[in-house]
Parts: C-alpha cells; sequence; structure tokens
C-alpha cells in the first residue's frame, strides 16, 4: 500500500513538471520567434523617430508614449478605487447585505466580460454621450473599468490574508478601526495589492479592441487627455492585419513583449523588497 501511494505520488509530481515544462517551453518558443523575427527592425530610430505613412516608415515613438500614457491614467483612476472597494468588502461590508452582495456580484460579472464589450461601452458612453470623443481619457477610463474586478480581487485576498491577530492587537491597544485598516492591514497586504496591480498593468499595455474604439488610432503624438492616441498593441494590429509592414509588425510585437517582461521584472523586484520589510 505504502509502495503504491510512493508511486502515485511520484506519478503526480511527474505530471505536475511536465505541465509546467510544458508551459515554459511554449513561453520560450514565442517569445524567441517574436525575438528572431522582430529584433532586426529594432534601432534606435525605430524607438525615438515619429511613425509616417500609417506605420510603414519611421519609428514607434508615439505609441510608446501613447501606451504608456493610457496605462497611467488607467491606474491612476482605477487603484484607488479598487483598494478602497476591497478594503470596503474586506473590513466593512456585511457579506449578507444585498448592497454588498450587488458589489461582489458585479465585480464578478465585469471580470468575465469580454473587452470588446468594454470597447463598446467606452465609445457608446465616453465617446459620444460625454462627448470626450477618440481620446486618451476615453481609452483610459474604459482600461480602468476593465482593469478594476483584477485589483478589486486580488487586494481582496490580500487584506484577508492578514492575520486576524494584527486586527486584535491594534484594536486592545486603542486603535481606531480605520487607524488599523490604514496603519496595519493594508501595509501587510501592500505585496498582493501590487500584485493585482501588475496584472492590471499587463492587460492594459495588452490589450487593442478597446483601446481602439476610445482612444482612436491616431499616429501623432498625444499631449493632453483629450488628444487621440495609438497603443503600441493597436498599432501592431494595423501593421499586421493591413499588411502595411510585417517586419515593424514583429519589431512593435518584440518590444511589447519586452516592455512586459520588465514591468513584471522590476515590480516582482519591488515586491520582494515590500515583502521583506512586511516581515521585518
Amino acid at each position: 500500500m505504502r509502495a503504491w501511494a510512493r508511486r502515485k505520488e511520484t506519478l503526480i509530481y511527474f505530471l505536475i513538471w511536465v505541465g509546467a515544462g510544458l508551459v515554459a517551453l511554449i513561453l520560450l518558443g514565442v517569445v524567441t520567434y517574436v525575438a528572431v523575427k522582430g529584433i532586426g527592425a529594432v534601432n534606435w530610430s525605430f524607438l525615438t523617430e515619429m511613425p509616417s505613412r500609417g506605420g510603414k516608415e519611421g519609428g514607434i515613438s508615439s505609441t510608446i508614449v501613447s501606451t504608456v500614457y493610457l496605462t497611467a491614467l488607467a491606474l491612476l483612476v482605477s487603484v484607488p478605487v479598487g483598494v478602497g472597494t476591497a478594503v470596503y468588502l474586506t473590513e466593512y461590508g456585511n457579506r449578507k447585505h444585498p448592497f454588498t452582495r450587488v458589489i461582489e456580484v458585479s465585480a464578478e460579472l465585469l471580470a468575465g466580460t469580454p473587452s470588446i464589450v468594454f470597447g463598446l461601452f467606452g465609445f457608446v458612453f465616453f465617446v459620444l454621450l460625454l462627448g470626450l470623443g477618440w481620446s486618451v481619457i476615453s481609452g483610459s477610463l474604459t482600461l480602468a473599468l476593465m482593469i478594476l474586478p483584477t485589483i478589486i480581487r486580488a487586494s481582496q485576498e490580500a487584506i484577508a490574508a492578514v492575520p486576524q491577530e494584527f486586527r486584535e492587537n491594534s484594536l486592545a491597544l486603542g486603535a481606531t478601526k480605520w487607524q488599523t485598516v490604514s496603519r496595519m492591514v493594508l501595509p501587510s497586504a501592500v505585496p498582493g495589492i501590487v500584485t493585482g496591480v501588475i496584472l492590471g498593468i499587463g492587460r492594459c499595455v495588452g490589450e487593442t479592441a478597446a483601446v481602439l474604439l476610445t482612444a482612436g488610432s491616431a499616429l501623432g503624438m498625444p499631449v493632453s487627455p483629450t488628444d487621440p492616441a495609438r497603443s503600441m498593441a493597436v498599432h501592431l494590429y494595423v501593421l499586421a492585419s493591413e499588411g502595411i509592414s510585417t517586419q515593424r509588425a514583429f519589431g512593435t510585437a518584440f518590444l511589447l513583449i519586452t516592455l512586459v517582461l520588465m514591468i513584471n521584472y522590476l515590480a516582482n523586484v519591488s515586491l520582494r523588497r515590500l515583502s521583506y520589510r512586511v516581515r521585518a
């Protein structure tokens, strides 16, 4: 019986390692293929020059700025709202109260909504109804709605994972509920919240449909939030779908993957440092 249990355990470990290896190989294969195809198009002028002739010539500097612009504004809106909602649901809300249930169900429904639906909503509400037009602010608000469920869920899990003893000890020493949440719970939950923000950044950077319908696809350099913009993902889509330049499409894809990997690496380094400080 023990021998069979050991063989079963060994088989399970083997299957786990095989699955993890397949995922790693697929990721490595995709990154390698895009890098081989696109690295030849990447040079200093490709990074710093403005695109021209629909992207067939020039660089992609305006699309890089647009991507950063859209992502930063989306995070500026979604992070405070998402973390605040998570604090309410975890620390203050009554799970049996109808209002709390409505918020939780709404977040779950938003998490499962396709991006094209967000794009259509953003186009009708922000672009047409509010009169914001195809602009950075319309795209950012739409992206903020898209990543809001991710930030809420990650923040909820991080806050709930903080030991209950932290809260009890703080309250026993005379701290108020808000002092306990702001000075004890939230600092301890920062690593998990950062994880949700990282996932949100990845979705913002790689989103195409919602940005195309709300921010537009203008190649100019966005200066104000009311200017239209073309993100790197939209630029890649236009280059590939219209057959403008396959090499430049692969170059844009390579830079997009590199940007996502750099963001994840820097975020993970910061996350480890934050976790160390919290434990200390």
